[in-house]
């Protein structure tokens, strides 16, 4: 029994290759968690340690380690990072999007 195994190509960014709206936000939301998360376990801070450090409440910091991210926005994180003593650089790029043509199939 063979199957054959279709491979697909990512785009990059998992919350655009699932149709997410708000992909790039959502993205970058998780780009700056993961730095957050990766800071307080390289420091071995608990929540509470991180809370006592930065005067941004544990729960803040329980939500981040949960990737509830909706609530957080980017200067907030961002701020978050600063008040963690992180430098921080942010690079923007823009580009056009690649569009879909509208224009039905060739008949053939």
């Amino acid at each position: 029994m063979s199957k054959d195994i279709e491979l697909v190509r990512g785009t990059g960014n998992i919350y655009r290759d699932f149709g997410r709206p708000n992909a790039d936000l959502e993205q970058a939301r998780a780009i700056l968690a993961a730095k957050i998360i990766h800071i307080l376990d390289a420091r071995k801070l608990s929540t509470r340690d991180a809370e006592k450090l930065t005067g941004v409440a544990h729960s803040e910091f329980s939500r981040i380690r949960n990737t509830q991210l909706r609530r957080f926005t980017l200067d907030r994180m961002i701020a978050i990072l600063g008040k963690l003593d992180a430098d921080i650089e942010v690079n923007l790029t823009f580009k056009e999007r690649q569009k879909l043509s509208s224009a039905p199939p060739h008949a053939a």
